[in-house]
């Protein structure tokens, strides 16, 4: 059977070029370390790797929540640390007051202690963040968490005008967590410290009078009340926190094992990729020497 020159050629051609394009692509593989180019090389580990890089991507997200989360959770209970020494204070100091042997005098001096104790307290809860919004209003963060109008009536100065709603995090897969704080309740003790400052600074005030040992014995026990409603909320940071560094940790796990998997799924064998590579050399080399011997015959040769 004679094969046309043409035909010889073009069959030539066409294998040489199927060579050249399979040593490009492996050339390209060993050079990025990838096992596949395009997901066509093979679908099936394309889309285990598509499956892999998605979770990886997930997992990642769910660990920088639980890192922005753990910073503001600690945020949170600086400033709460702060309003339980604040009122501590208040307290010791009330129990002084509450001394019978006290003298007016002495009932005085207390008023300017007082007063920055309470201002302190109000400065605490309407704490900002680095953006700009308020800790402690809820989810109302453009709100104060307290106000004060210094035209209400003494014991009703300070209203909580955030609110008392959750903004939750995504940490796992279907686990959230509380990220926010409200203050509801301070006002209270706000009202009550404001009502002893005012007691402690009328004229002729006594250890004896009547009002005065009303407002601080009120005052001691709001104080209290408040004091164990703000450790509870420290206690539950200390929890979360705990939570989130077990979470982060196992996310951490199996962050590692999805990058463990798409290593060996994805990655290239550099020592068969070579013997590979040099077959095909071979086999190009010996196809042009072939072309090379083939296409000076013709029938005139002699055998």
């Amino acid at each position: 059977m004679r094969i046309a020159t043409s035909q010889f050629q073009a069959t030539m051609n066409r294998g040489l070029q199927d060579n050249q394009s399979v040593l490009a692509s492996l050339t390209a593989r060993m050079a990025s370390g990838n096992k596949l180019e395009v997901p066509s090389d093979d679908p099936v580990t394309a889309v285990r790797l598509s499956r892999l890089a998605r979770e990886e991507a997930i997992v990642g997200q769910y660990r920088d929540n639980i890192s922005a989360i753990k910073i503001r959770l600690s945020t949170n209970e600086t400033y709460l640390t702060s309003m339980v020494n604040d009122i501590t204070q208040s307290h010791d100091l009330l129990v002084w007051a509450a001394d019978s042997s006290n003298t007016g005098e002495d009932l005085k001096s207390m008023t300017q202690t007082m007063t920055s104790l309470r201002d302190s307290l109000y400065y605490s809860a309407n704490q900002k963040d680095q953006e700009g919004r308020y800790v402690f209003s809820g989810t109302l963060t453009d709100t104060p968490a307290i106000k004060y109008d210094p035209n209400a009536a003494i014991g009703s100065r300070y209203t909580f005008e955030g609110n008392t709603k959750q903004q939750k995090s995504v940490v796992g897969n279907g686990i959230t967590q509380t990220v926010n704080v409200d203050v509801s309740g301070l006002e209270n003790l706000l009202n009550q410290m404001d009502t002893t400052i005012y007691e402690l600074s009328q004229p002729g005030i006594t250890a004896a009078t009547p009002s005065l040992s009303a407002a601080i014995t009120a005052n001691m026990e709001g104080a209290s009340d408040t004091l164990e409603f703000i450790a509870s909320k420290i206690a539950s940071f200390g929890g979360a926190q705990n939570v989130m560094e077990t979470l982060d940790g196992n996310h951490a796990n199996v962050s590692l094992s999805n990058k463990t998997a798409i290593h060996d799924l994805g990655s290239l064998d550099y020592g068969e990729a070579a013997t590979e590579l040099n077959g095909y050399n071979l086999a190009l080399q010996a196809s042009y020497k072939a072309y090379s011997k083939i296409s000076n015959l013709s029938l005139f040769n002699i055998l």
